[in-house]
């Protein structure tokens, strides 16, 4: 087995993991509203979507999704639809994710509700696409199997994701906590609802 190749990966993924971007939007308006245990819950459905793109783009060079391209383009659409009404609803202080103007609010928000946000907005990314087919085969060497250096860049891929996610969840809920200290529970609701709407018209149009 040849991980050499996968050795400079690590600092190019890591580098681009950190940078902001929808999934790290997504986990830093999330983390601003229902905190960082309940954003996990999206993170799971994206880093599972992230996961599916690399071993798509490593195994199958991308040809899956250039075959499919309408496919990309729905779950493009739906779910930005899908985030900008969340976010609408944010900013008028309504919705399960939305904080109450007396500070009060339940989060006991369904698992594969987050999650399928999380996915949805992962693999209907072109630029997270992009990427990889531009990158991740060039880090694969194919005159050997691939599949332990498959195994070896999703692992890659998973810890740096999840941490760039965690990273951003924790700065959105702690400017959260901020907001509510100031009662500015209207002002949080705008601003996350504002951003989730910001997240669902840039996957809709990207």
């Amino acid at each position: 087995m040849d991980f050499s190749l996968l050795i400079f990966f690590i600092p190019v993924f890591a580098a681009i993991s950190i940078t902001p971007g929808l999934c790290m939007t997504l986990a830093l308006t999330m983390g601003m509203r229902i905190g960082v245990r309940q954003t996990m819950k999206m993170m799971v459905g994206e880093l599972a979507g992230v996961l599916l793109i690399v071993t798509v783009v490593v195994v199958g060079g991308g040809g899956f999704i250039a075959s499919h391209p309408l496919l990309l383009t729905v779950f493009k659409y739906v779910g930005g639809l899908y985030l900008v009404f969340v976010g609408a609803q944010m900013m008028r202080s309504r919705g399960v994710m939305a904080v109450r103007p007396d500070g009060s609010a339940s989060f006991k928000l369904d698992f594969f509700s987050l999650a399928g946000q999380g996915f949805i907005t992962a693999i209907a990314n072109p630029k997270g696409w992009a990427f990889f087919l531009a990158l991740a085969p060039g880090f694969i060497n194919y005159d050997i199997d691939i599949w332990p250096q498959t195994v070896a860049m999703l692992s890659i891929v998973l810890v740096f994701e999840f941490t760039s996610l965690m990273l951003y969840a924790a700065g959105g809920q702690a400017l959260g906590k901020l907001l509510l200290q100031t009662n500015n529970v209207v002002l949080i609701n705008r601003v996350a609802g504002t951003m989730m709407m910001g997240v669902g018209v840039w996957l809709a149009l990207s």
